[in-house]
């Protein structure tokens, strides 16, 4: 009997002995992962602080300097259209975007025309009407065209229609149409698609704008607008009405739509951008498309 409770006192303590080294294995295991965690948040909080230190959380990040261009510039070749004059391009950001900014056009029919060109909705127009007139480009040129809508058309030095800046530069206020009715004629009450005293720019293709420009003389209205508002006449709209009265001849494509008596741009200024200031009220459309480049 002794023998036999000797035996299971040895199992019993066996079995104990393997209670305790299962224990113990595993409290050893628990410490080892508690370590490693200790040690991986230590590591984190080292990178956290290495990152603060060298301002990877600083409240004003840098700014991605793309997003703060105003306006995009496409390039033109010259050797592919002769017309075209190289006189640099204009800034492609910290441009005025507010408010607006005086054109004034001396020519050689009497007392300069003004107009307000709108930073608002135009600014890229403006920024390179700006930019072309600080550089001399209207001063002595012609304005080849009295339009079929009723508007004076401008700014090509080479008096072709193809004529421009190396650069080109998108739509940006083309008028809307109410509705798209199949007849021009504006519904009862509603204003001109271009009311005359707007200035807009001209195209061929369109949305290719360069420096031609439209000065309109007398209301006009298309049910498919295509040239962009820039801005309104402030003064000289009766210098205007009495060019758009010219007589008009060939110009030598066949369209009688130069004027009888050259109309000579002696120049063109712009003014500083006015800010605050509110534009004269906008065209609520644009007129059809001349069939030169601009």
């Amino acid at each position: 009997m002794a023998s036999s409770r000797d035996r299971q006192r040895k199992l019993a303590r066996a079995k104990l002995d393997r209670q305790l080294a299962r224990r113990a294995a595993s409290t050893r295991r628990r410490r080892q992962i508690q370590a490693g965690v200790g040690a991986a948040l230590i590591l984190v909080l080292v990178v956290a602080g290495s990152a603060w230190a060298l301002g990877a959380f600083d409240s004003d990040p840098k700014q991605n300097t793309a997003a703060e261009e105003t306006c995009l510039w496409t390039p033109q070749d010259a050797t592919a259209n002769t017309n075209l004059k190289d006189v640099g391009t204009p800034a492609t950001k910290d441009l005025p975007t507010d408010g607006t900014r005086a054109m004034t056009v001396t020519t050689n029919q009497g007392a300069p025309i003004t107009a307000e060109l709108n930073l608002t909705n135009s600014p890229c127009a403006a920024a390179s009407i700006a930019h072309l007139a600080s550089r001399s480009f209207y001063d002595n040129t012609k304005c080849h065209e009295i339009t079929s809508e009723g508007a004076l058309r401008c700014g090509d030095p080479s008096g072709t229609g193809l004529g421009g800046p190396t650069y080109s530069f998108y739509d940006e206020e083309l008028p809307t149409v109410p509705s798209a009715s199949p007849s021009a004629s504006p519904a009862p009450g509603q204003p001109p698609t271009y009311p005359k005293g707007t200035v807009t720019m001209v195209s061929n293709p369109p949305g290719s704008n360069g420096s031609q420009f439209l000065i309109f003389f007398k209301d006009f209205t298309t049910a498919d607008p295509k040239y962009p508002v820039i801005g309104r006449v402030t003064g000289g709209l009766d210098v205007v009405e009495k060019i758009g009265a010219l007589p008009t001849v060939d110009n030598g494509t066949g369209a009688k739509v130069k004027p009888s008596t050259d109309v000579t741009i002696q120049s063109l200024t712009v003014g500083e951008p006015v800010t605050g200031a509110a534009p004269a009220p906008s065209a609520s459309g644009t007129p059809a498309s001349s069939p030169s480049a601009g």
